[in-house]
């Protein structure tokens, strides 16, 4: 008799084994889907543009959502949807009200460089709403002086100098910028609110938030006592002068700074300064488009503005006066004057120079400076005494804040830490003007700084020159941003020189070229800095 066989399965491991084939099946119809899926977008995109696309798929199920577009979004309109942003608290009517003057000296048109009248064709038109700003729009405002609460520090354990960000950056090198092609600023929210308010003093359309990195409010505490903070600040922001049908025109000014000495339950200002900085040559940068869309072409220029300034009358005072009873009195003496009001005066038990908090909030804004940039004479003069090389940067506008022509340069390589290292070590950094080197070299009362300024202008081309040279002025090494910029977008095997060659020890061919250039500028420098 025949041995009994396997009988059937039992009917739960029939359905079991039955699931798990389908699931397989239903797996391997949607891995193979999704190779082929992926085949198609890197057909269509390319590497670059499936990365980009790839960054936002968060899910990765190759199609973008609204919420995964909102980056791209907010990107290409500058807003952002209301229900991400803080709401304004709303201020005590009982509270103590500020006043503040709006002190402004138009644009001097004879700096601009390449527009002035009839110059490269630029009409008055295209410029029309720069000529026609020449006075503050609210001469004068009074304002709540709880409204200056976004100004105290997040927490109360802060050290001095130490900062932090009232509005913060949202935009750096990999981000890239904000669209050109606007007229109106969208509506500030939370902090945003109060400076939107003092920068609209000057101008009915502020952006509280700028094209370009760094953008935001940076601010660290300058002093502090019992009751008191004495606050650093600094802005970046820009304003819009058109409006349709004239395509836009953005005005740039280099950074509004200023402080404000606050109590610390933002009840009393006792006073307030903001100023755009009018101490160089040249503090703004303009930009205006010559069509209706993004890649129309645009035309870039820089000027000097004399004066931009907001300052408050005095100390915040009440709008509703007390007796002691807590009775409501006359704001005006049996006279008619006004009641004069005695405020104690502040001692303060900490507090760091002016000079010093303006730089933490700079290195905030700009982390390539955590390496000192000299004065052009005083570098050289420092590099006499330390027999180093000078690092020199010669452009059009300034490097260190928003009328500047360096923008890539600094947010990149001057940033690295390996290039931060090198600086640090072997060389004097400076930065210049082109516009202040070419006074200096026209100036003959000291022939010495004069020759320096002509061994730089030599060697200068638009817009960014970077140049080593000895302590004597002569050039032993250059090169122009342009070119820079050009070859470290390069494929390696493709640049000729070997003096820009790339290294294999960094990722980044803009380090490793920048690193490569400083280097040879050393090996070259060396005989002429031996001991």
């Amino acid at each position: 008799m025949a041995a009994p066989g396997p009988g059937p399965a039992p009917p739960r491991l029939a359905l079991a084994l039955a699931l798990l084939a389908a699931l397989a099946a239903v797996k391997y119809y949607r891995d193979a889907e999704a190779a082929r899926q992926q085949e198609l977008a890197l057909k269509s995109l390319g590497n670059e543009g499936l990365f980009l696309f790839s960054s936002l798929d968060t899910n990765k199920d190759l199609y973008l959502s609204p919420e995964e577009f909102k980056p791209i979004a907010e990107k290409l309109t500058g807003v952002a949807p209301d229900s991400e942003s803080e709401e304004e608290e709303a201020p005590d009517p009982d509270g103590e009200t500020l006043s503040i003057v709006a002190k402004f000296q138009p644009l001097v048109m004879e700096t601009m460089t390449k527009s002035k009248d009839g110059f490269l064709g630029i009409s008055h038109v295209a410029l029309s709403g720069l000529r026609n700003w020449t006075a503050p729009a609210a001469p004068m405002s009074v304002l709540l002086a709880r409204q200056f609460k976004a100004f105290l520090p997040p927490k109360n354990n802060l050290d001095l100098g130490d900062p932090w960000w009232i509005i913060p950056s949202e935009l750096n090198i990999f981000t890239g910028y904000l669209s050109n092609n606007r007229f109106y600023p969208p509506p500030p929210k939370g902090k945003e609110v109060i400076i939107h308010k003092l920068l609209s003093m000057f101008h009915p359309r502020p952006f509280v938030k700028t094209r370009f990195a760094p953008q935001g409010a940076v601010a660290c505490i300058q002093a502090s006592s019992s009751f008191y903070y004495t606050i650093a600040f600094r802005i970046h922001a820009e304003f819009q002068l058109n409006e349709p049908p004239n395509f836009p025109f953005w005005f740039s000014p280099g950074q509004f700074t200023g402080y404000i000495v606050l109590s610390k339950d933002s009840s009393h200002v006792r006073d307030f300064r903001l100023f755009v900085p009018n101490n160089r040559s040249l503090n703004v940068d303009m930009e205006w488009l010559y069509g209706a869309s993004e890649s129309s072409n645009m035309e870039v220029d820089i000027g000097y503005l004399p004066q931009m300034e907001l300052e408050s009358t005095g100390p915040s005072i009440p709008t509703v006066i007390h007796d002691e009873n807590g009775n409501i009195i006359d704001s005006r003496d049996p006279s008619g004057e006004p009641i004069q009001f005695v405020f104690e005066d502040i001692t303060w038990q900490q507090e760091i120079p002016w000079e010093e908090a303006a730089h933490r909030l700079e290195v905030a804004m700009y982390p390539f400076k955590k390496i000192s940039y000299l004065p052009f004479t005083e570098a050289f003069e420092r590099a006499q005494a330390e027999k180093k090389l000078v690092h020199s940067i010669l452009l059009w506008g300034a490097l260190d804040d928003q009328s500047c022509s360096g923008r890539t340069l600094r947010e990149t390589v001057l940033e690295s830490s390996p290039i931060l290292t090198l600086l640090n070590e072997s060389f004097i950094s400076s930065w210049s003007l082109v516009k202040e080197l070419e006074e200096l070299q026209s100036n003959k009362e000291n022939e010495f700084y004069s020759k320096l300024a002509e061994l730089h202008l030599e060697k200068y081309n638009f817009p960014v020159e970077m140049i080593l040279c000895l302590p004597n002025g002569t050039v032993v090494h250059h090169i122009n941003a342009n070119y820079f910029l050009d070859i470290t977008s390069m494929k390696p095997e493709d640049v000729e020189s070997s003096i820009f060659s790339f290294s294999t020890n960094f990722e980044d061919p803009s380090t490793a070229t920048y690193l490569q250039f400083l280097k040879e500028g050393l090996h070259r420098a060396k005989p002429y800095l031996q001991p």
